[in-house]
């Protein structure tokens, strides 16, 4: 399993629809391990959230037919506490899920690869593998660590952030009844009370891209209404996000919808539209259109649709807010897997 590092933007751009491939029947398949998705998480540095002065460090693996088999998409910066370290693209804020990119048949081989690779003469002067962000069952984590205690390394793992996800079977009716009866009658009356409000309330997508600069701005706007979220959009990451749905709106799986009350937007969701589930990303509500309940008419709106056609989940990614938990969200975590020399 000869491997190559890929030190340069050039580089790796040449390998997107091989990237994008492989991801297709990797152990872990998520939308922040599209190659479009980190190379734009890449070209901002998760919107300020590492100096300019990260360095690619990513390997791939081939076969010996040179069909590629594995990636570890890695960068080599200071980690959060300033030791240098070896960390996955896409880390750490904004890209719930990350991992190794491989099918599972290959992954435990690739990782040993990777060990060998990664402690020999040619690496960065890493102290530590900093890798955030793997969901709990991954099978990544096995194999890295039985991989690491098998070179000397020292392995350790932690629990992040829960991160639920409403499993759907098609009947939205059916979904309402699996939730708590409180939650049942609430969301009921709050979509009955949308039917019957002063202006018309309906829903859109954002569907041309000759639009999408306008309508992202007016996302944006929303979200800075959200509690919490007014500093956390600071320039440098509103142009982050903005071409991170630039690249998903131009490879299909954006899914960016306004609920409007007459020409007004009163909500808006920015979800991805990913391999048969719906991945709930960010959201923006306008605070003068709170006697409408904005966002859970959104949200019911939008599981309604899912259920329609026939999305296996809805995924709320990381975060313990309570609604999640509501609305009948399943419990699941991500981890901190960590190696030192």
């Amino acid at each position: 399993m000869p491997l190559t590092v890929l030190r340069s933007e050039a580089e790796w751009a040449s390998l997107a629809a091989e990237w994008n491939a492989l991801l297709d029947s990797s152990a872990t398949d998520v939308p922040f391990l599209r190659h479009e998705y980190l190379m734009a998480w890449w070209q901002h540095r998760g919107g300020g959230e590492w100096p300019a002065e990260s360095e690619l460090f990513i390997v791939v693996a081939r076969d010996e037919a040179g069909a590629l088999v594995g990636i570890a998409p890695l960068f080599f910066a200071p980690d959060k506490t300033g030791q240098p370290a070896l960390l996955l693209l896409g880390s750490v804020e904004i890209s719930d899920f990350l991992d190794l990119i491989a099918r599972p048949e290959d992954l435990p081989g690739f990782i040993t690869e990777l060990l060998t690779l990664l402690t020999g003469p040619d690496a960065p002067a890493w102290q530590r593998l900093e890798w955030l962000n793997l969901l709990e069952d991954s099978p990544t984590l096995p194999a890295l660590k039985a991989a690491a205690e098998a070179a000397g390394l020292t392995y350790t793992q932690e629990r992040l952030q829960p991160a639920p996800y409403i499993p759907l079977n098609g009947d939205f009716d059916a979904w309402l009844e699996s939730i708590d009866g409180k939650e049942r009658q609430e969301l009921r009356r709050k979509l009955r009370n949308a039917g019957r409000y002063p202006a018309p309330v309906s829903l859109y997508r954002l569907e041309d891209e000759a639009t999408f600069d306008d309508e992202f701005t007016q996302f944006g706007l929303l979200m800075k209404q959200e509690r919490g979220k007014q500093d956390f959009l600071t320039p440098e990451m509103g142009s982050q996000m903005a071409a991170i749905a630039r690249a998903a709106l131009k490879a299909g799986y954006l899914d960016l919808r306004f609920l409007t009350a007459g020409k007004q937007k009163a909500a808006a969701l920015f979800c991805f539209d990913y391999k048969n589930r719906i991945w709930g990303y960010n959201s923006g509500l306008e605070t003068r259109f709170a006697d409408l309940s904005p966002g859970a008419v959104l949200l019911g709106l939008t599981l309604m649709d899912a259920c329609e056609t026939n999305r296996e989940a809805f995924d709320f990614m990381r975060g313990d807010e309570e609604y999640k938990y509501r609305y009948g969200g399943v419990a699941r975590w991500v981890v901190r897997a960590r190696i030192e020399r």
